[in-house]
């Protein structure tokens, strides 16, 4: 597994399921992955929701925890809901998850393989370094922030279509992702090509991933 550049931020108060699932793409009713973006359908983050009691914790990638920050904040204005960083308190682990995990850890499925969210007290490496990382999301054609998940792009053009629930409405940047997917022009996907490639956003040995236009 690899250690993944996470924030966690605990969202508290009423309705906070609710709340995010006006503000994202996929259906919130419960443990679920979901994309925040911007008015022109260009993505905040990508984000783990997990309920947690009455609150939700969110977990994203720490250098774009500003961006979703100044997002959500004018939008809870009226609502009461407070937004507080746990970063600090776990480490948090992507791709394949063992079977064992230490006391008070917690699992998650998701499109990267999985997610393991472990109390900082525990001691943890990572298994992967980068280099197998990328083989894996290569081999696996698996997005990841920074590389693919950029503020640029769509979550069409980075292969997330699942993530933008088909009869989901009424969220920043709708609009325009359904005429995208009604019309069929997406723009540009995310594709595994072998070496030697062209601007390849993550380059692996022998295939690299890619995102290209598709009209």
């Amino acid at each position: 597994m690899f250690r993944h550049e996470a924030y966690i931020l605990l969202l508290e108060g009423k309705e906070v399921l609710q709340f995010i699932d006006g503000l994202s793409t996929n259906l919130v009713n419960g443990r679920c992955t979901t994309i925040f973006t911007q008015a022109n359908a260009k993505i905040i983050d990508v984000c783990e929701i997990l309920p947690l009691g009455e609150n939700v914790a969110i977990i994203g990638y720490r250098p774009y925890k500003d961006a979703l920050i100044h997002h959500l904040k004018p939008r809870i204005l009226e609502r009461q809901i407070t937004i507080r960083d746990i970063t600090t308190l776990n480490h948090v682990f992507v791709g394949p998850i063992p079977d064992e995990l230490p006391e008070g850890s917690t699992r998650l499925e998701n499109f990267m393989g999985g997610m393991a969210v472990i109390p900082q007290r525990y001691q943890i490496e990572q298994t992967w370094d980068e280099t197998r990382w990328n083989e894996y999301r290569i081999n696996n054609l698996i997005p990841y922030h920074g590389a693919e998940i950029t503020p640029k792009v769509h979550p069409f053009a980075c292969g997330l279509d699942a993530l933008v629930h088909i009869n989901k409405g009424c969220y920043v940047g709708q609009e325009i992702l359904t005429r995208m997917r009604s019309r069929g022009k997406t723009g540009k996907t995310l594709v595994r090509k072998g070496n030697p490639v062209s601007n390849p956003t993550t380059m692996g040995v022998n295939e690299s991933l890619c995102i290209e236009r598709t009209q």
